[in-house]
């Protein structure tokens, strides 16, 4: 066990040790005009993996214009994507503060659905941890007011590691109220490998600073110095940011933070901010911190996966995943373990990755599978890259496709068709299904779905289909306003579902075309969209027995309406055989009425809030760009 104060001292001692490589550091970026001055192999590294291979730096090697080329590559620049914002939003979730037996406070983060990396000196031993809990959501909300923090009791005796030399503990994290801490706040996906960071880029802290609300640090933040088994870097911190995460611009983590770097005399004395020395009764404001300290994470995942000595700990530190145990990409990761072990697979992972199936939706008729399949596979990328994970060989993914087979059921060109007629009559008559019985079901959808957004009818009173429909109109814009999709969009949404549930026919005729191009045997991950959730939901009472489906996704889905719900095969909510369950909602979406499912489907479900653009509401893409989903998905496959 050390104290914070032991701490401080020790990386006071290492920054004053360092002095004469950072004034090298400080010389070269003042000759060369650049702050990104590292070692040419860590720039080479960090270039690579920005590139997301090798062949753009051998390109620069092979040509003989190394010097300077890679480094204006990572050459500092505050511009960012807008997409930094949203993955840092995303990635703070999963910090929480840490409250401690009588008081005091320091900050975790979740790196597993049930693992927290906090320091040492914060959980020191294993009733330190038993008598603290975490708080998620501590933090103020986007109206600037506070949210409802959630709290989650830890689990030493489930697990915990700690590691005084490189302050650092890792402790599980029980569940509350049903609901796993990672699957409601996601985690971060560690990485032992080289190449997250160099000298003069930005290290972004997120933590809660003297325990106050979460609170970033995104601005005069650079990496200082590289030393074995510790970073230096600025940042403005405080004593309650001990366990908070160093990201870099990508938001991975490179460092856990540990300590503030004091400036001292030749006796190693603290100095306050006007020269004189330091001592307790001025306070920690009047010290002149001159730097920051964090332990790599490289070293920490080295250290801590040393210390594990039961299978039952083992199996539990394989939720830090694959890169972070072996410090490989996934595909070598495969590679390198069926050579090592004999088996196809990684340790403590059973067989082969999983069958990788999307199942689509409506509205995909006349598109050609192979173009809709790379669009899937992209918007997922685009998630997987925010947590450390290489993107999904579109190739290797199934792709049901019953596109032209529903529209010929439905009779697209209603839709068009109205469109050229918008006099004649409402939207709601015009999209409407043939046939009474599927008729009915459409309306009492829209009146389903409008209902739970809010909307109240000033008539209830009507006499006839025909009446019956065009009541409905103000239903659908009140759906429309709130969502800003066109009503003839969710019009025919709901003609489209009504069709598939209340027509046998239709009904069997798309899940026949699903089981004829859907895998007969192996683990599976099933990502369904739309209607294509409800098809997913029939489709699991019907695969063949050899098929493990190990998670399914269902995203912009329905199926939190009575109306859906009690016409499904299975005859109501009723949780399907699956390993895992992720639903992604997104609250602007009117197709995901509803929405979030638990409180229908109970506590099997786990329910991820997504903020897709307004105008893609319900796009396929938004929602598999999201990191939640996206690490649910690529911790599968």
């Amino acid at each position: 066990m050390t104290t914070l104060r032991e701490q401080q001292d020790r990386a006071a001692a290492r920054y004053q040790h360092r002095a004469p490589e950072r004034a090298e550091t400080e010389r070269k970026q003042e000759a060369t005009g650049t702050l990104v001055v590292d070692d040419p192999d860590q720039i080479e590294a960090r270039a690579e993996r920005l590139l997301g291979d090798a062949v753009g730096t051998r390109a620069v090697r092979q040509a003989g214009r190394h010097e300077g080329v890679l480094e204006r590559i990572i050459a500092e620049n505050d511009l960012q994507p807008s997409l930094f914002l949203g993955r840092g939003t995303a990635i703070a979730e999963s910090v929480g503060r840490i409250s401690l037996p009588g008081g005091g406070a320091g900050t975790g983060f979740l790196v597993g659905r049930r693992l927290l990396l906090t320091n040492n000196h914060v959980l020191p031993d294993a009733a330190t941890a038993g008598g603290s809990f975490v708080e998620f959501d501590f933090e103020l909300g986007p109206d600037g007011r506070p949210e409802a923090p959630a709290a989650f009791d830890l689990d030493p005796d489930t697990l915990f590691l700690t590691d005084a030399d490189i302050d650092a503990s890792l402790v599980a994290v029980a569940p509350r109220s049903g609901v796993v801490a990672g699957d409601r706040y996601g985690w971060n996906r560690l990485l032992k490998q080289q190449g997250k960071i160099v000298i003069g880029e930005a290290a972004n802290v997120i933590g809660h600073p003297s325990g106050r609300r979460k609170e970033i640090a995104v601005r005069h933040n650079r990496l200082l110095d590289q030393l074995p088994d510790f970073l230096h870097y600025e940042a403005d911190t405080e004593p309650g940011n001990s366990g908070s995460p160093v990201f870099n611009d990508q938001w991975e983590v490179v460092a856990l933070h540990h300590s503030g770097v004091p400036r001292t005399n030749d006796a190693g004395q603290w100095l306050a901010v006007d020269g004189r020395v330091w001592d307790r009764s001025m306070g920690d404001a009047a010290v002149d911190w001159v730097a920051n300290e964090g332990a790599r994470i490289s070293v920490v995942l080295t250290r801590l996966r040393a210390l594990a000595r039961t299978p039952a700990q083992t199996a539990l530190l394989d939720e830090l995943g694959a890169e972070a145990l072996m410090g490989a990409a996934p595909t070598e990761t495969w590679r390198t373990a069926r050579e090592t072990t004999g088996r196809a697979g990684l340790p403590g992972v059973p067989g082969t990755p999983p069958h990788l199936v999307f199942l689509h939706g409506r509205s995909q008729q006349g598109k050609d599978p192979a173009v809709s399949r790379v669009d899937w596979a992209g918007g997922l990328a685009r998630g997987l890259g925010g947590v450390g994970h290489p993107p999904v060989d579109p190739a290797r993914v199934w792709f049901p496709y019953y596109g032209d087979l529903l529209a010929g059921l439905a009779d697209a060109s209603a839709v068009e068709r109205m469109a050229a007629a918008q006099a004649a009559g409402t939207v709601a008559e015009q999209v409407a299904p043939a046939g009474t019985s599927a008729r009915a079901t459409y309306a009492e959808l829209i009146e389903d779905a409008a209902a739970r957004a809010g909307f109240h009818p000033t008539a209830t009173a009507r006499e006839g289909i025909g009446d019956l429909l065009a009541g409905l109109q103000p239903a659908l814009s009140w759906l429309a306003n709130r969502s800003r999709l066109d009503d003839v969009v969710i019009a025919a949404v709901f003609r489209d579902v009504a069709l598939y549930l209340d027509d046998d026919q239709v009904r069997r005729q798309v899940l026949d075309t699903v089981l004829a191009t859907f895998p007969t045997s192996g683990p599976v991950t099933l990502v369904s969209h739309s209607l294509g959730t409800i098809v997913a939901l029939d489709l699991l009472t019907r695969v063949p027995p050899a098929v493990e489906v190990r998670l399914l996704v269902t995203a912009g889905s329905p199926l939190g309406m009575d109306t859906v719900t009690k016409r499904l095969l299975s005859g109501g909510p009723r949780r399907p055989a699956v390993g895992r369950w992720v639903n992604a909602w997104c609250p602007a979406d009117a197709v995901a009425i509803g929405c979030p499912l638990a409180p229908s489907w109970g506590g099997g479900v786990e329910d991820v809030q997504t903020d897709n653009a307004t105008d893609r509401a319900h796009a396929i893409t938004e929602y598999l760009a999201d990191l939640r989903v996206a690490s649910a998905i690529g911790g599968t496959v």
